[in-house]
């Protein structure tokens, strides 16, 4: 008890070196937290992924695109369960700044793959039977003020000219990861516009979408699909739906380093901060350490004071880093949802800046109190503050 009196003593001795440490260290964890969950925030679409479903594109590149008629080739292949496609349409709403994922998809068929998002049933109706309908996301109606009913006008930029649609139904997600800022308009109505204007680009989907009956089977899924269109004039392309959304993050790899070795950066910084205090602090309190031993006290508990010091200043800041993350994490889930829909500060990134701030507290203390512990009494006695 002498001992955690004492640490509490000791650790309230300078309360502006304290404060500044405690600061610092907070600061340091909130970095660190706020790094961490973007870097989550780059594959919440790949974590999010269903493990049977698989994703056809062109060999070639995404912005290839690939025959609608492939479809009935890949439906009938044993362990196909079932399959949609999709493609992305590119129309500016507004201003082009204005920039939002956007879908053309076969409705019933794509809707039914994505049980994750959840359609009030008259909407979804009304959706399928009206060709210039659209479902949008809880988030990305809310980012416009758009309500069910309302008529939006884009303007197409891979499919020119202005198109008309009326929102009839909004979407919100199973999971607190699903993408709700996303845009879905019907194939058809896309399909027939093409057919009048530009012939040569009906009949074209960017991507199919497959739902298989056993995941473990998605390698060998994948090779039988590409197999079937090897030297056709759209070879294909297939992989998981994790694969293929780790492929968007693989185009920005640089970037994910990047933040990953800041992350760690940071934590060196924690360290720095805390060792140069109870470095400090153990060379202003060599006399007292030498006293204390000539009064009995024995090794364990000049560790203790010194341990005990540094576990406090550092448990404190971190637990005030991890109470300054959440509002600042809120914060910017607003200001970068146009980029990251999915930005959730997890348990497991606060954990291990706790975790990693204690671990540092314990680091940051392991040569001051070795030469504590070492240093004769009559050495420490000729030191004088």
């Amino acid at each position: 008890m002498k001992v955690l009196k004492l640490v509490s003593k000791n650790a309230t001795r300078h309360l502006l070196r304290t404060f500044l440490t405690i600061l610092g260290l907070a600061i340091a964890v909130m970095a660190f937290a706020v790094i961490r969950t973007s870097i989550d925030a780059w594959y919440a679409g790949a974590n999010a992924s269903s493990p049977n479903r698989l994703v056809v594109t062109n060999n070639i590149s995404l912005v290839f695109p690939l025959p609608l008629a492939y479809k009935e080739k890949i439906e009938q292949l044993d362990g196909v369960t079932g399959i949609s496609w999709a493609q992305w349409f590119g129309g500016t709403y507004v201003d082009p700044k204005n920039f939002f994922a956007q879908f053309a998809i076969d409705g019933e068929s794509y809707l039914a793959l994505y049980p994750e998002y959840i359609i009030p049933a008259v909407q979804k109706e009304t959706f399928l039977k009206e060709r210039n309908a659209v479902i949008v996301g809880r988030a990305l109606a809310d980012r416009f003020g758009w309500s069910v009913g309302d008529p939006i006008r884009l303007i197409g930029t891979i499919y020119p000219g202005e198109w008309d649609f009326v929102i009839r139904g909004i979407y919100t997600g199973k999971e607190e990861t699903t993408d709700e800022a996303q845009w879905f308009m019907r194939y058809e109505y896309l399909d027939e516009r093409m057919k009048a204007e530009t012939p040569g680009r009906a009949g074209q989907v960017g991507s199919f979408i497959v739902q298989i009956a056993d995941p473990s089977k998605a390698a060998q899924m994948s090779a039988t699909i590409d197999s079937i269109f090897v030297n056709s004039l759209a070879e294909t392309k297939t992989q998981t739906e994790e694969a293929f959304q780790l492929s968007f993050v693989a185009m920005a790899s640089s970037i994910v380093t990047g933040l990953r070795i800041v992350s760690f950066m940071v934590i060196g910084i924690i360290l720095l901060v805390l060792a140069n205090t109870m470095a400090m602090t153990a060379r202003e309190r060599v006399s007292e350490y030498a006293v204390m031993k000539t009064l009995g006290f024995r090794p364990i508990h000049i560790l203790g004071l010194i341990f005990g010091e540094s576990l406090v200043i550092a448990g404190i800041g971190g637990l005030l880093g991890i109470l300054v993350t959440f509002p600042i994490s809120n914060l910017l889930s607003i200001v970068i949802k146009d980029f990251f829909p999915v930005f959730k500060l997890e348990i497991i990134t606060l954990a291990i800046g706790m975790i990693a701030s204690i671990t540092v507290g314990i680091v940051a203390d392991i040569f001051p109190a070795l030469k504590a512990v070492k240093t004769p009494i009559v050495e420490g006695l000729r030191i004088v503050d």
